[in-house]
């Protein structure tokens, strides 16, 4: 009976299941699959599964990534930083580091070890976009969007991290309900691909608190895409400097801005599982009680 075999990740809190496929002949698994396993109650619980496929042109590996819900994501900050800790167990981490090839784009890092392995990584993300085609946002200009969700105004910017991003500032995003507004925000029209929506707040000195809700995975405890995106924001709007700490509800990343962005943050390995594919099948078709 074969078996899948999954790494358990978090980075920040936000969670990731990371299998190594180096074979480009097997096929994807099942959306269905993914879900079920990402679901925190009848599955292994994560915000999304991570394949690590083999790289080509200077790529040490690839990085595909597939939410809790079964849909396809470009790119997770968190999640590319959390792949490194099993590609450099996987041997593919030369010296101190590693190339990705994602969907949104490229990807080089640089991991620091600990004595089980990578403990933190440092991404550079690329450029973030202001640009409407590349985010994408059907709007001449992604700047001063208001959106109203049950009485409530939002304002804020959308920007682009390889994926879409609709940064809102608000008083204090503790009290934001975020699990109210966050997914009516996702499916606003003016985001042909949905969007995931940062609430943030200037807290001090090139200091942001964020809250987020992510397309496909919902409220997560942290997301590095959207960190940038934030930082982003906030320094094009003068709130903060070049490098900003965010923090999130699980804990806190420093992105740097420049001519790219970067992001770093710890990365932690939870567990390892494997779990047989006929009995995973076979739970996915007994009914529910």
């Amino acid at each position: 009976m074969s078996k899948l075999s999954l790494a358990k990740l978090h980075a920040t809190g936000n969670d990731f299941l990371v299998q190594v496929e180096l074979d480009p002949s097997e096929p994807e698994l099942d959306p269905v699959v993914v879900s079920a396993l990402c679901d925190r109650h009848r599955g292994v619980g994560a915000d999304g599964l991570i394949t690590i496929g083999p790289g080509s042109d200077g790529a040490d590996c690839t990085m595909t990534l597939v939410n809790a819900d079964g849909g396809r994501a470009e790119m997770s900050g968190n999640g590319v930083r959390c792949l490194a800790w099993v590609a450099d167990r996987a041997g593919l981490v030369r010296g101190n580091e590693l190339i990705v090839d994602t969907a949104g784009g490229r990807r080089h890092m640089v991991v620091e070890r600990g004595h089980d392995g990578v403990i933190a990584a440092d991404v550079d993300m690329g450029k973030v976009t202001f640009d409407p085609e590349k985010i994408p946002v059907s709007r001449e200009s992604p700047f001063d969007l208001d959106v109203t969700v049950d009485a409530t105004t939002y304002h804020g910017d959308a920007a682009g991290v390889g994926n879409p991003h609709f940064v809102v500032l608000v008083d204090d995003p503790a009290t934001v309900p975020v699990t109210e507004h966050g997914p009516q925000i996702e499916h606003d029209g003016r985001f042909p691909r949905r969007v995931n929506v940062e609430f943030i707040a200037v807290t001090g000195p090139d200091r942001i608190a964020m809250r987020v809700w992510e397309r496909g995975a919902g409220e997560t405890q942290s997301c590095g895409t959207g960190a940038c995106a934030s930082a982003a924001v906030a320094h094009r709007r003068g709130l903060v400097g070049d490098r900003v700490r965010v923090d999130v509800l699980g804990g806190t990343l420093a992105v740097v801005l420049g001519d790219t962005v970067r992001l770093g943050g710890p990365v932690v390995h939870v567990f390892d599982v494997e779990i047989p594919r006929e009995a995973l099948l076979e739970s996915l078709a007994r009914p529910s009680a």
